[in-house]
């Protein structure tokens, strides 16, 4: 997970995308977060931009707590056994979803859903989005459609469940 393909240099999509690659570094290492940042910020060529750096240490100071909202809307998953990149998106959506009530949070979840897919397994665009629409219902204001995304009932063309042949 490198910086490189972030898209345009400074927009949020390529902060989070940035942020993201540092927490997994970090993670993957098992090296503090803050040592990580500091090698990132020493870079000359390409250090993370603001808005990444304010993400990364916003995830490092509040981990605790989003390590179990995290864990308490992930039913029969511990965070130690999910795979580092949902782990460490779960981890910055939700300081986004937490912190940032500037950031709405259908772009907080779309965001990591859209990484999700990118940069992870199959079925991780579904279960990152269940686990942040019931981490956006206990910290947000949330519509009930917007929760009612991470519901995995299959949905038929007009958006009720779906039948199954008899």
């Amino acid at each position: 997970m490198s910086g490189r393909d972030d898209g345009p240099t400074g927009t949020r999509s390529a902060s989070r995308r940035r942020a993201l690659s540092i927490l997994y570094e970090a993670d993957l290492l098992e090296q503090p977060i803050a040592e990580v940042l500091d090698r990132h910020l020493d870079d000359r060529k390409d250090p993370p931009d603001g808005y990444a750096v304010e993400l990364v240490r916003g995830v490092e100071s509040l981990r605790g707590e989003l390590d179990e909202r995290i864990g308490e809307a992930a039913e029969h998953w511990t965070i130690q056994r999910m795979p580092l990149v949902d782990r460490n998106l779960l981890r910055l959506a939700s300081y986004e979803l937490v912190a940032r009530p500037e950031v709405p949070t259908a772009v907080a979840l779309d965001e990591a859903i859209e990484l999700a897919k990118l940069l992870s397994t199959t079925d991780s665009g579904r279960f990152v989005n269940g686990v942040l629409g019931r981490v956006a219902s206990e910290v947000r204001e949330v519509p009930p459609s917007t929760t009612e995304a991470g519901d995995q009932t299959p949905k038929g063309r007009r958006g009720g469940p779906r039948r199954e042949p008899h």
